[in-house]
């Protein structure tokens, strides 16, 4: 299976800097997240689907290494590639790129799938596990 790679636009505005027009590093999460989720809509999979069904996708673990700062204005593009596909979990690369294509911020996270009721482990649905498998 090849690591196919999904990117998302993201543009940073004033409300995500700090005084120094630097961005809060507490935002680079957020711009992930949100690459995540535009990976599954571009699967044709809505979150809220889930939520439905009573499943979720957590993070269960986020490395994180900030090489340089994004600023004020910047053009970003945040990347996602699904590096293991488990019963229950997902290990995500991410990284954040500049309009230059240099890194600023590479992550790695673990996504569990659990059941909402009970916040445990669940299997992903085997229809959404072949979309994913495919995506690879």
């Amino acid at each position: 299976m090849s690591d196919a790679v999904f990117t998302w636009p993201v543009r940073i505005y004033y409300e995500d800097t700090d005084a120094g027009g630097i961005v809060y590093n507490a935002n680079y999460l957020k711009y992930m997240e949100r690459a995540r989720t535009e990976w599954l809509r571009a699967l044709d999979v809505e979150q809220d689907t889930l939520l439905e069904q009573g499943i979720a996708f957590v993070v269960r673990k986020v490395e994180l290494d900030m090489l340089k700062p994004a600023r004020f204005n910047d053009a970003l593009t945040v990347t996602v590639t699904v590096k293991k596909l488990k019963r229950a979990s997902i290990v995500f690369e991410q990284e954040i790129l500049d309009d230059a294509g240099l890194s600023l911020v590479r992550g790695t996270v673990l996504i569990a799938c659990v059941q909402i009721a009970h916040m445990k482990p669940f299997a992903i649905p085997e229809p959404l596990m072949g979309v994913i498998s495919g995506a690879r």
